[in-house]
């Protein structure tokens, strides 16, 4: 009695592949997603802190007066 191997039938391995492809594709646009929420996170605070950096630079110098004014 000869035993036959049994390999999957051409279809099925392509379907397989397509379903592999799509899976890791989907899976690498998230992380892109991750990443670019991140960044756009990061941007807004940045600003923000560099904007507050300013008005505050500007309320000290308004406030305090300059040492070469008295001369």
């Amino acid at each position: 009695m000869k035993t036959r191997l049994i390999r999957p039938s051409l279809p099925s391995l392509k379907t397989t592949l397509r379903w592999v492809a799509v899976t890791s594709l989907i899976l690498a646009l998230q992380a892109c997603a991750v990443v670019a929420v991140a960044d756009a996170a990061v941007t807004v605070v940045a600003t923000g802190v560099k904007v507050t950096a300013k008005a505050v630079g500007a309320v000290a110098d308004a406030v305090i007066p300059d040492s070469d004014d008295d001369e």
